[in-house]
């Protein structure tokens, strides 16, 4: 039984809008001073000036499928030709050769500084393999690296949200404050690197056979600003030479091309598009992922690429959609406000689409809702519109796509009209049914399930908002590291999410998950429309066969009265009888035909 619940009105606060961010971030970070090992803290802070410096890290994105694997890295400009080049293969001492492109870099990014950057990819994976590789930057190849294939019937995922290293500006640290200052007066950069580190060096030591990492988009901190040392400390991470990363672009990573530079991401698509890319995807094991760049509010867009990836892989047993902004969170900060800003359009095209998770970030909490599924009812659209300079959003109003009206989000006290506005926009954003489940193990559900996931690196921290909202199961925000672990294989689809505490351990802040399959469900949906079709154009065509008997049986009693008005023909009130029945009969015929 389903049931369609109306959610209670969120508590407004007032607040003063600069940035996309509604509400300070709290005075909780995580302090790689305090949490980290004291020995590896001053060694990496030792040698932070070499690792701000060096944009030349290697990034490795998931191919388009897991037969492929994906490489992007910077190389310092000279005037000889770029050597995109990477050498790969199961002997280090004779590796096979993959040649990319080269493409120039953004200088005003990089201090004036000329780089480029290279992409290749290479083919022929097989699971669980030891590989060896190498780049080529300027001709001279880089230390050899090991890198070792994992089982892909049963693929293990890492989800993360928002490393955003450099958001710890501002913190106290050592009875000084954090900066955010290019390279590496960038502190807060250092300081994140470090925890970034230390929580993926954690979680693969619990889980050993991570296929690859999903990250939710914000990798990096500042804004629409040249930010390379940011980059450097996020690639900088030990296990990222050996461990694909699909990112997402999120809003601190939207306003220029360094993204697209530092990642080659798949099945890149013209859909979504920002100055950082656009929607991409990828097939691994039993699952299609969708990448959705929803600082792009055009959802018309996003719909075409997913029924591009769809098109591309239709016997995908799962399809996963990653988006940064949470249309259904519980965070202060976004989750009644720009984040659920694509709420009304999304929701329905998730549905049509058979998309069973929908992994966000943005929020800097954690939550799992109640699986969802929309109300079947028609609701306006919305989006954020660029402020009159053209240099970022107006993240004070929301705008109706349709009436092109001006929505505050954060009405002044005495502001009926504008109150009333958000109000009509929240209810409107009630666009949502919460599916009638038991249990923390579902078979073939309706609804959708949404996960956020908190900082992965711990660098800033939202507070949930004051009322639970209906359709969350579990939320919390307990100020530290996390992560989640996703275990696919054709039947199930497992998460669990872990946090890391101080010490260094790590528990569990929730109950496993698990959604399970009892058939090719992604693939009926899939044919629904035309499974619809077939049936009703079955139920038509015995409709159509159920009218033409009962208008043969009618037509043979107009004949059998035919007859007995012959056999009376010399009656006149039997004649005037069987004109009339004749006439019966003509109407009759008629009908039939």
């Amino acid at each position: 039984m389903k049931r369609k619940v109306i959610a209670a009105m969120l508590t407004l606060l007032t607040a003063t809008m600069v940035c996309p961010t509604a509400y300070a971030a709290t005075e909780h970070y995580n302090d790689s001073s305090v949490t980290g090992d004291a020995e590896e803290w001053q060694a990496y802070k030792d040698n932070w000036e070499n690792l701000s410096s060096d944009y030349t890290k290697v990034s490795l994105t998931p191919g388009k499928d897991e037969t492929e694997l994906n490489f992007a890295w910077y190389s310092e400009k000279t005037d000889s030709e770029g050597t995109p080049v990477v050498h790969f293969g199961t002997d280090q001492n004779a590796l096979e050769t993959f040649t990319g492109t080269v493409g120039d870099v953004d200088q005003s990014l990089t201090g004036d500084k000329a780089y480029e950057y290279n992409y290749v990819t290479v083919t022929g994976l097989q699971p669980n393999t030891t590989y060896y590789y190498t780049v080529e930057r300027n001709g001279e190849q880089s230390d050899v690296v090991e890198y070792t294939t994992q089982d892909t019937e049963t693929v293990k995922m890492l989800y993360v949200g928002d490393p955003q290293i450099g958001a710890s500006k501002g913190q106290p640290q050592d009875g000084g404050e954090l900066s955010d200052e290019s390279g590496a007066a960038n502190t807060a950069a250092q300081n994140d690197g470090f925890a970034w580190n230390r929580t993926l060096n954690t979680a693969l030591e619990e889980n050993p056979d991570i296929n690859f990492v999903i990250s939710a988009g914000d990798q990096v901190n500042k804004t629409g600003e040249a930010k390379e040392e940011e980059y450097a400390a996020y690639l900088g991470a030990d296990a990222l030479a050996s461990l694909p990363v699909a990112t997402t672009i999120g809003n601190h990573d939207s306003l220029n091309p360094d993204y697209s530079y530092h990642f080659n991401n798949p099945n890149t698509t013209d859909y979504g598009k920002t100055a950082a890319g656009g929607d991409y995807y990828y097939s691994y094991g039993d699952g299609l992922f969708i990448v959705l760049n929803t600082n792009n509010y055009n959802v018309a867009e996003h719909s075409e690429a997913i029924k591009e990836a769809v098109a591309a892989y239709p016997d995908a047993k799962w399809r996963i959609v990653t988006i940064h902004q949470d249309i259904y969170g519980s965070g202060l900060d976004h989750s009644d406000t720009d984040g659920m800003i694509l709420r009304t359009q999304l929701t329905p095209i998730f549905d049509e689409n058979d998309i069973d998770v929908v992994l966000q970030g943005h929020d800097h909490t954690y939550s799992r809702t109640k699986l969802l599924y929309g109300d079947g009812q028609t609701h306006s659209s919305y989006e954020f519109q660029l402020t009159e300079d053209g240099m970022d959003y107006d993240w004070d109003h929301a705008y109706n796509v349709e009436t092109g009206e001006q929505i505050p989000l954060y009405p002044e006290d005495g502001d009926e009209e504008g109150a009333a506005l958000k109000d009509a926009f929240t209810e409107d954003n009630m666009c949502y049914t919460i599916e009638d489940t038991e249990g923390n193990t579902v078979t073939d559900p309706q609804g959708i399930l949404y996960m956020t996931a908190n900082s992965a690196s711990g660098s800033k921290y939202y507070e949930l908002i004051p009322t639970q909202q209906d359709y969350v199961a579990v939320r919390s925000q307990n100020w530290l590291p996390s992560y989640s672990v996703i275990t696919m294989d054709a039947d199930s689809f497992t998460i669990e999410t872990y946090q890391i505490k101080d010490d260094g351990t790590v528990e569990s802040i929730d109950e496993a998950f698990t959604i399970e399959k009892t058939g090719d469900a992604s693939a009926e949906t899939t044919d629904g429309a035309e499974d619809a079709t077939a049936e009703e154009t079955a139920e038509e065509a015995t409709d159509d066969a159920a009218a033409t008997e009962e208008a043969a049986d009618d037509t043979a009693a107009t004949e059998e009265a035919a007859d007995d008005a012959a056999a009376t023909d010399d009656a006149a009130d039997d004649t005037a009888a069987t004109e009339e029945a004749a006439d019966d009969a003509a109407a009759t015929e008629e009908t039939a035909q």
